[in-house]
């Protein structure tokens, strides 16, 4: 670099783990595991919509509500139950040591036909994505850094993931890095030695390790010093706070990031929606009874939810510019919650994924569907208001006392030249505003108007003023992203189900979700009317969870991984009747769907 600076850039020296740190945050995964019985069924309410808009508070969801929805999760399912069909998955074996020559022969049945008209990416790339994230964090971090590495080692080469250990790098102020052991309260009350020494790269002092007592390595300073830095690294990270203040935005970013390792090659991004997301519940339209005189209505509800989606991406560039996606494919769900002390937390977080799955499914349904919003065609949205009258002035209007500037007031020249605000009364006298104009005696002018408060502003108004709003006729708002081409990518053709996808975090862990969501059910939540003799004719909303795993361990985000490559290689497939009725692994699309 320029004056030969070193491209490492000045930080804060390694030094001693922090005094006087709070306890850590314990980390309970929640448990909700519901099991659909045939009690249940026969047991359902006649209206599940109805059941669910009684809930009004999120610790009033209990076990009932989960058996009139027919919920029946697979806890700790294997990689080959989540993904849809196991064919999908990488190999889980044979990746150490491969060469590159190795991963070009084994393109030919690793490499899969996409809806976008291209291949899967290479076994090459999965090959170094596993390498990039076998690197071990602390060595990982030091490069986030900008840190030397340690004697005797070379700097890992991040790649792709230098994005994913950044952000793990900002959560280890808040958690422990488990691949490492606990510290020890001894290490934890000593106090250091010495200053520790600098660690700017730009020094030509050597760097070293932190002095005696600083770090749980400085206990083994008898062994040599080769064999104390294989068994453990040197520790640049310590937790300063406890994970519950953490923010929010850091777990989503780096379970963001470390999805997005594999969904960029695949033509897919996880985009924020621009129109919040919302599970739209309508119940189904009551009858008018002879002796009432009550219309005959139904009760729109929705439940809100914090998700991301993960979209694919457009192929033209205009549509790309334009910020337009195609989807979704997935939800991803973090939330920020680090107690589930009782049941009824856990069931809140469970109907948290739930309705980020339902929200999903039902984005999908609406491909080739018109948008069609809650109360259109109906009397109270199209009529005009105060029982089909024609209307006329309302509250202050009535006295001759508008708001000056309103666009309600019609004014229009009398014949003796003052403006005449269509009351048969006359108004009171007049505030005058100022000189007038000779542009404001022109005929058709407003005039000045009777008024309280402040005087006319100088600037006209540019929106609708508060009776303008009230008194238009319109729908409610739209919840369609109109930048979003809503489709079903990588359902089965002709199902009468559609498996989505959840990606949910907790603490620094990771579970995936597979929700078959039947197509009845679907129905029935948007208004249709449920089968008296048949409750729940949907039959069961069946859910296979993964394991969580824990991103910090190299082993289990190396497992994620594989299950993540596999989802998108079955979500974005493309389907054989579309090409020449088999795919590049050889095996014809009845094969690949069946026992599915």
């Amino acid at each position: 670099m320029f004056g030969g600076l070193s491209t490492f850039a000045p930080v804060q020296p390694i030094g001693p783990p922090p005094k006087n740190v709070p306890p850590p945050t314990p980390i309970n995964l929640p448990r909700c595991n519901p099991q659909l019985s045939d009690s249940s069924a026969r047991e359902s309410p006649p209206s599940v919509v109805q059941l669910l808009q009684g809930l009004h508070r999120a610790t009033d969801l209990n076990e009932s509500h989960l058996a009139a929805l027919g919920i029946q999760v697979h806890t700790d399912a294997p990689a080959e139950d989540v993904v849809p069909h196991p064919s999908y998955l990488p190999p889980l074996s044979g990746w150490d040591g491969m060469t590159l020559d190795d991963a070009r022969r084994k393109d030919e049945t690793f490499r899969r036909k996409l809806v976008h008209g291209g291949l899967s990416p290479e076994a090459r790339v999965y090959m170094e994505r596993r390498a990039e994230l076998s690197v071990a964090n602390q060595a990982a971090f030091r490069t986030v850094r900008r840190l030397k590495p340690e004697p005797g080692k070379q700097p890992p080469r991040l790649g792709n993931c230098y994005e994913f250990f950044k952000q793990m790098e900002m959560m280890a102020a808040f958690w422990d890095d488990t691949s490492l052991p606990p510290l020890s309260s001894d290490n934890l009350d000593e106090s250091p030695a010495a200053p520790p020494p600098s660690t700017d790269a730009g020094s030509e002092q050597p760097t070293t390790g932190p002095t005696t007592g600083a770090a749980p390595e400085s206990n083994a300073r008898s062994e040599p010093e080769s064999d104390a830095k294989e068994k453990e690294p040197e520790r640049v990270t310590y937790r300063s706070d406890v994970g519950s203040n953490m923010p929010p935005e850091f777990r989503h970013n780096m379970i963001s990031a470390f999805i997005k390792l594999v969904s960029y090659d695949f033509g897919c991004n996880v985009v924020p929606p621009r129109v919040e997301p919302r599970l739209q519940l309508l119940s189904p339209p009551r009858k008018k009874s002879p002796k009432s005189r009550a219309f005959a209505s139904q009760v729109a509800s929705y439940f809100p939810c914090g998700c991301v989606f993960l979209c694919k991406m457009p192929v033209t560039r205009e549509a790309a510019r334009a910020g337009v996606v195609e989807g979704p494919i997935a939800a991803v769900s973090a939330r920020n919650i680090t107690s589930f002390s009782t049941p009824e937390e856990a069931n809140v977080d469970f109907g948290r994924e739930l309705i980020a799955a339902l929200i999903t499914a039902q984005h999908r349904a609406r491909e080739g569907q018109p948008e069609k919003r809650f109360g259109e065609g109906k009397w109270w949205a199209t009529e005009k208001r105060w029982g089909g009258g024609e209307g006329g002035p309302i509250g202050r209007e009535v006295d001759g006392d508008g708001i000056v500037g309103d666009k309600d007031v019609v004014q229009s020249p009398s014949e003796d030249g003052t403006g005449s605000s269509g009351s048969s009364r006359k108004p009171p006298s007049v505030q005058k505003l100022g000189p007038t104009s000779p542009s404001q005696e022109k005929p058709g002018r407003p005039m000045p108007i009777p008024m309280r408060g402040q005087p006319l502003s100088k600037k006209p108004r540019k929106n609708m003023s508060i009776y303008d709003n009230y008194r238009m006729i319109r729908l409610p708002m739209t919840n369609w992203d109109k930048k979003t081409k809503f489709e079903a990518i990588g359902k089965v053709k002709g199902a009468d189900y559609d498996d989505v996808f959840v990606m949910s975090s907790l603490f620094h862990h990771l579970s995936i979700l597979r929700v078959r969501v039947p197509t009845r059910l679907l129905s029935v939540l948007g208004g249709e009317p449920e089968d008296q003799d048949k409750p729940r004719s949907w039959g069961k909303l069946e859910i296979w969870r993964s394991k969580w795993h824990d991103l910090f361990l190299v082993e289990e985000r190396l497992e994620a991984v594989r299950l993540l490559w596999g989802i998108m290689t079955w979500a974005m497939r493309k389907d054989d009747d579309e090409g020449n009725g088999k795919d590049t692994a050889g095996a014809t699309g009845d094969v690949l769907m069946k026992d599915v």
